[in-house]
């Protein structure tokens, strides 16, 4: 072996990817390697070249568009376990962010053509545009059973003339590069400049009936699009907004979004969480903004096993019995007392109670604050592609703004809308 196929330092980093955005004619040898030495060779897909990455598999049957542009993928490799991938193309509207956010993709059998009348290139061609390395022709299966029975891990795809390193060297990549656990990452995919999304867009006929400020520590761009097609203007700012920043907008009401990264890293957004709360504004969080919610009360958060990543994850509320089928993409869940309403660690947010819960493995769904306007979930709402069993909460906070506009107890809400959500 020679020198220049070796994976070096220049040439391997900790970044999310370190690609070349070129593809041959035909697909080059690749291969999958875990940070634990399980390898899995198969044939480059997208651009040529290296990334590394924490390996997760998703388990929608469809969305794969929306999945690769979801911030919250950023720096991991995704597994997606549905075998065939890239039948449909991909189109300039189903993008849920301004690009592709994984840092590497792995598929069973890539489409050949895509055949879709809304396509307008192949998710290839797409890849390779944007320097995503991925891989095809693995077994899918075999990698999504080897992370379930162990855990998700660091990871590395590697094409072309990396792929020819030997495997100590492939392996020691892989275990240079960064883990998930500390990783920050939401003010790395977070806009620069605030902006505005109109309920006129969205086709709502008349005028704003609230406005909110949403921070982005990662949103989707179907979040802001469901808020506004009820009649709500939505303020998107940085993550790195202060409160100053927020009341600059006259907000009704206070969202954070989804979002890669450790929860535990973000401190900013938790002080700034903490100060939304002490004025009482309403506030509504989804996935990362459920645990900033979670330790702005005083919690804790873990990472899981492997974390919940698909649009089929079956979610009850218990406070009505209902069962939802959710859109998840999470690796770390808040640490919250199941028995019950409890007073918060942070007593003077008053009493918290978990609202949601998982019920395939009892994690943590989502929080309910009983003494002051504020409730999250840790699953996605706005689901494109999904389910559209929790667009309903969408509306729970247009009722709990409207409730804090005309000076009413909050805990008034919480009840009403527990009523009508059992009718």
């Amino acid at each position: 072996m020679t020198d220049t196929n070796a994976v070096t330092d220049e040439t391997v980093t900790a970044k999310e990817t370190t690609a070349t955005a070129n593809t041959p004619a035909e697909p080059t040898a690749a291969v999958l390697v875990l940070e634990d030495g399980r390898m899995f060779r198969g044939r480059s897909y997208g651009a040529t070249g290296v990334a590394l990455g924490e390996a997760v598999f998703a388990t929608g049957m469809t969305g794969y568009q929306e999945t690769i542009t979801d911030p919250s993928y950023a720096r991991q490799l995704v597994v997606q376990t549905a075998p065939h991938i890239g039948n449909t193309g991909v189109n300039s509207e189903d993008a849920e962010s301004r690009r592709i956010w994984v840092a590497g993709y792995v598929v069973r059998d890539a489409a050949r053509r895509p055949s879709n009348w809304r396509s307008e290139k192949s998710l290839d061609d797409e890849l390779v545009e944007q320097g995503i390395v991925g891989i095809q022709a693995v077994d899918t299966r075999a990698i999504t059973r080897h992370l379930r029975e162990h855990k998700t891990m660091r990871a590395g795809i590697f094409s072309g003339e990396a792929a020819n390193a030997t495997d100590k060297e492939l392996l020691d990549a892989v275990l240079a590069s960064a883990p998930m656990e500390g990783a920050r990452l939401a003010e790395e995919v977070s806009i620069d400049e605030a902006y505005v999304v109109e309920p006129a867009d969205h086709g709502w006929d008349g005028d704003a009936k609230f406005d909110i400020a949403a921070i982005d520590l990662g949103i989707k761009a179907m979040t802001p699009a469901r808020f506004a097609e009820r009649g709500v203007r939505v303020h998107v700012l940085p993550a790195t907004a202060t409160l100053e920043d927020v009341k600059a907008v006259n907000p009704h009401g206070f969202f954070m979004s989804n979002g890669p990264g450790d929860p535990a890293t973000a401190d900013a957004q938790v002080k700034l969480l903490r100060s939304v709360l002490d004025e009482k504004l309403p506030y509504f969080g989804i996935c990362f903004g459920n645990q900033i919610l979670g330790r702005a009360l005083g919690f804790g958060t873990y990472k899981l096993k492997y974390g919940h990543r698909g649009i089929n994850q079956p979610v009850m509320d218990r406070r009505t019995g209902k069962v939802e089928i959710t859109s998840q993409n999470h690796g770390f869940a808040v640490d919250a007392p199941m028995d019950g309403a409890t007073l918060a660690p942070e007593e003077r947010f008053g009493r918290v109670e978990v609202s949601h819960v998982s019920l395939n493995d009892d994690v943590v769904e989502g929080l309910a604050c009983l003494d002051i306007p504020a409730f999250s979930v840790q699953y996605h709402p706005e689901a494109a592609a999904g389910p559209h069993d929790a667009a309903y909460l969408f509306d729970r906070f247009i009722a709990l703004m409207e409730t804090t506009k005309n000076g009413q107890d909050a805990t008034q809400t919480s009840n009403s809308a527990k009523n009508e959500d059992t009718k």
